[in-house]
């Protein structure tokens, strides 16, 4: 079962997805405005049960994917997180002792199947492939062993960069990751059930069918449940909270000459047992 937040006539839902359209669950569950409270409250399975049997109720071209879970209270990313990443950066450093983190805000996602938009200030705008894992039970000093435990589900994500603002500071990039609409998160969360779908992951990002990454997620140098304990380490974890997990090298800065996005591109990122999460891209108005 999948689940995602979507508009359609000026309203917003959150409903099970299917092959034909949306089923609106949101009306039955007024106790639960947004998928975050869905799951805060465990929610994910009533929602599959109430959907069994249902019509759908905006068939495919109704409506417009949102991020899955709005205002999420904590967007966390990790950065440089396969060996391969940390070699591009080809300043002879073996894998870091700690993981590199950055936050994100809402505002800089968009839905699945809506434009990334590439700033009029620099469009050196790029594109990383990651999964993303929701919190489902919050929790401080999670033990790495438990992590898989507060995990309520998965999405995708692709993280959209402006790469030369990335380069304005010497300590952070929060500034060339954070452009309205650069990047999107969707189309739907998966419920979260069983370690293979983390540990046997394949991811693939393609620009207009073209391969530019392709790798899995048990290279990964520091595994999902070590970002977990990692970061409930500093911060409480709460229901809702998203973090996203890596990109595999093959971004578009790494090309020489790079290759970044264009207006009338399309972007897919796609790992199985999640799905695709597709964007075109534009200019901003």
């Amino acid at each position: 079962m999948r689940f995602a937040t979507y508009t359609a006539d000026g309203e917003t839902f959150y409903g099970a997805a299917t092959d034909a359209g949306m089923i609106a669950l949101s009306p039955q569950f007024p106790d639960w405005p947004t998928l975050r409270e869905v799951i805060a409250a465990d929610g994910l399975h009533q929602l599959a049960v109430a959907a069994k049997g249902q019509e759908v109720t905006h068939p495919n071209g109704s409506f417009t994917y949102q991020i899955p879970v709005p205002n999420p209270q904590r967007i966390l990313c990790v950065g440089v997180n396969f060996p391969d990443r940390n070699a591009e950066y080809k300043d002879g450093s073996n894998q870091p002792k700690h993981m590199s983190l950055f936050p994100r805000f809402p505002s800089s996602f968009t839905g699945a199947e809506t434009p990334l938009i590439r700033p009029p200030e620099n469009h050196t705008l790029d594109y990383e492939g990651e999964v993303v894992v929701v919190i489902g039970k919050g929790g401080r000093r999670i033990k790495a062993e438990d992590a898989y435990d507060h995990i309520a589900a998965l999405s995708l994500c692709n993280e959209g960069t402006i790469r030369d603002w990335v380069r304005h500071a010497k300590f952070n990039v929060t500034q060339g990751k954070n452009w309205d609409n650069s990047g999107s998160i969707g189309p739907w969360l998966v419920p979260f059930t069983h370690a293979a779908q983390l540990d046997s992951a394949r991811i693939i990002t393609r620009v207009n069918g073209e391969v530019r990454q392709d790798d899995t997620l048990n290279r990964m140098m520091f595994p999902i449940r070590e970002e977990i304990a990692y970061i409930s380490t500093f911060t409480t974890l709460e229901p809702g909270d998203i973090i996203i997990t890596g990109t595999p090298t093959g971004a578009g800065a790494r090309f020489d000459p790079p290759k970044y996005l264009v207006p009338g591109d399309i972007v897919e990122i796609e790992v199985e047992g999640i799905g695709t999460l597709r964007n075109t891209v534009e200019d901003e108005a």
